[in-house]
This record gives C-alpha cells, sequence and structure tokens, in this order.
C-alpha cells in the first residue's frame, strides 16, 4: 500500500503528543505538515521534527497534496474544521470530543457520507492497555455474565483544572468513559449525572451512571481535582470482578516522556508487572498479565481506509451515539433528573 499524505491540524498537547509522534512512526503514513499559525508552535515542530513543513491553513495543506488529516485543536473548533476539510476532499480523523452535541455529531456523518469520504473520531482510548484486557477477559466470559461496568479518568491537577480548550471534564474525559462503555456493553436506555462547576464556568468532578439496554449498569468518574484517584476499572460479573489500579496506561507516559511505537518497537504499550489487574473472585484471585497498548494501529487503520482496504477504525456513527448520552448526562447534571433515552 501506498502511503497515504497526512496532514495535522493543532500542534497544543494532543496534536504535539497523541498525534504528531504517531503518525510520524506509522509506515503506512507520509506526514506532510502541521496547520498552525502559531509561531511558537511553528518553531515547536521544527525543532522536534526536523524537515516537517508548517502551513497556514487546511487550503495549503490540500494544495501540497495531503489525502487525510488528523484535527487535534480547541473542542469548539473540531465540527467547522472537520466539515472544511471535508469540504476540501480531506479524508478525517477528529479527535474528541468530536462535536459539542449530537446534532453537529450527526450533521458532519452525513457531510463525510454524502462526499464519500472517510471519517474517524480519534478514540485511541480503545487500544489502551487495560481496557483491552478487560475485553479480552469478557470476551472470553472469564467474568460471567457482565453486570458494571466501573471506569475512572481521575487526576489530581486543581490548578488550572480541566483546560478550557477540552470543554469541560464531562466532554474531554467523558467522551472516552461514554465510548468504552457503549463498546463494552452496547446501547443506553437512561443516563444520570452529577458534576461541580468550577468558578470559570467549567465542569469538573463529573459521575455518570449509564443503564444499559442489555441490562448492566456503568458507573462513570472523570476528575481533574481528584486528591484520591481510584482503581481504573472494576469490572464486576457473575462469575468474578476484573480490578486493575492507576495510573492510565503507560502509552501516554511514553509519548511525554519522546519514546515512539518506532523507538521502543516491542515494547511500545508493555506494561510492567506491577500494574498488572487481578481477576477477582471473594477473597480468591489471580494475577492477569495486561495486554500491549496498541495506540500505534489508530493511523495505519485509517490510512488503510483511506485506500479502500479496510474499514475506518471507529465508526463515525459511534461518535453520535457517544454525544447523544453526553448531551443526556448535561441534561441530568442541570436539571438533577435521570434521562431516558
Amino acid at each position: 500500500m501506498d502511503p497515504v499524505r497526512f496532514g495535522l491540524v493543532g500542534y497544543g498537547f494532543g496534536g504535539r503528543y497523541f498525534h504528531a509522534p504517531l503518525l510520524a512512526a506509522a509506515p503506512e503514513v507520509d506526514l506532510l505538515g502541521v496547520v498552525t499559525t502559531s509561531a511558537e508552535r511553528r518553531a515547536q515542530v521544527t525543532a522536534e521534527h526536523p524537515g516537517l513543513r508548517t502551513f497556514g491553513s487546511l487550503e495549503e495543506l490540500a494544495d501540497a497534496g495531503a489525502e487525510a488529516v488528523a484535527i487535534s485543536t480547541p473542542a469548539d473548533t473540531h465540527t467547522p474544521l472537520t466539515e472544511q476539510a471535508l469540504r476540501l476532499d480531506l479524508a478525517v480523523v477528529c479527535d474528541k470530543p468530536f462535536a459539542l452535541d449530537a446534532p453537529a455529531a450527526e450533521g458532519t456523518v452525513q457531510l463525510a457520507a454524502a462526499r464519500r469520504l472517510p471519517l474517524a473520531p480519534y478514540q485511541n482510548r480503545r487500544w489502551d492497555s487495560d481496557f483491552r484486557t478487560v475485553r479480552a477477559l469478557v470476551d472470553a466470559g472469564r467474568l460471567g455474565t457482565v453486570t458494571r461496568f466501573e471506569s475512572r479518568f481521575e487526576r489530581f491537577e486543581p490548578e488550572p483544572g480541566p483546560p478550557a480548550a477540552g470543554g469541560g471534564t464531562l466532554l474531554d474525559f467523558g467522551s472516552h468513559l461514554v465510548d468504552q462503555a457503549l463498546v463494552l456493553l452496547g446501547p443506553v436506555t437512561g443516563v444520570y449525572a452529577e458534576w461541580r462547576l468550577r468558578e470559570n464556568g467549567l465542569d469538573d468532578d463529573v459521575f455518570v451512571a449509564l443503564s444499559h439496554a442489555g441490562g448492566a449498569s456503568s458507573h462513570l468518574w472523570g476528575s481533574w481535582s481528584q486528591g484520591a484517584p481510584g482503581d481504573r476499572f472494576r469490572v464486576s460479573g457473575t462469575e468474578g470482578a476484573y480490578v486493575v489500579g492507576g495510573p492510565m496506561d503507560g502509552q501516554e507516559a511514553a509519548l511525554l516522556a519522546g519514546q515512539t511505537p518506532a523507538t521502543l518497537g516491542e515494547r511500545w504499550g508493555a506494561e510492567p508487572g506491577e500494574r498488572w489487574g487481578r481477576l477477582r473472585r471473594g477473597d480468591d484471585g489471580i494475577v492477569v498479565p495486561t495486554e500491549r497498548g496498541r495506540w500505534d494501529t489508530f493511523h495505519p487503520a485509517f490510512a488503510a481506509a483511506v485506500r479502500g482496504e479496510g474499514p475506518v477504525p471507529v465508526d463515525p456513527r459511534d461518535a453520535v451515539a457517544t454525544a447523544t448520552v453526553l448531551d443526556a448526562a448535561r441534561r441530568s447534571a442541570t436539571e438533577g433528573v435521570v434521562v431516558a433515552l
């Protein structure tokens, strides 16, 4: 397969660490450059990726021959930039939150379908090491029938707290938390949520309870100001439970330390034994080796979809489903009601 000519829009935290190193390390991708108008970030691109071009607009990137683009910019720009890229005939990976609400997400999905262009939300956390382990255990029936999924994205960074670019903790962390719950347990019929509004108007300390159509429930927590972060996952079933503590999957830490799949090879995404979880049955329990994290597979899979050699790694309609749940959670937290879907 010929590498897909890819561009990156935005070089803030997400673009700099979650996209650029993975795009640059993928043989299936020819990274053309970064769209940014910031002189500081252009200098960062030059320092960290010598020879990589920078562009002042999506139009410049398209004129340079790009076929696809990853968008990693502030949350409120995702919909207009994604739709602008689609109208330039570019396939699009859009970072989370895919859109600020479900109607906006639906409109973007319909535009991509009308233009027959690949589109995918960047739900890289589906390929977290610990979540891949959860899915493997559930698929193998080792927990029996899953009754409750407990999941936490909790950090202690109260100042400055949730970045404005993420749109608040519900949109920022909730996009991943809800997506994982839907992947594991399927459609939702009811949503209850609580949050704390900070002085700047952004929500934090979010709790979301989901009732799934299949009978199971999900309890999800997201916080930037939790002094005692809880277990990353506790997944309960009729035959036992799987528990894995924090911190988060190690791929983020590896990227922040300057490591990539190219530098680590087969060690990419591997978790040390002391961070493996346990399969518990009352007082009895066994250690379960953690699956490798595989964020490195997302962009290559999307490139294959651009070439017509496979599906996109995440169906764009999944972004609509996630946004629908987040809209309901926002209403629940605001009005103090359980929202039926």
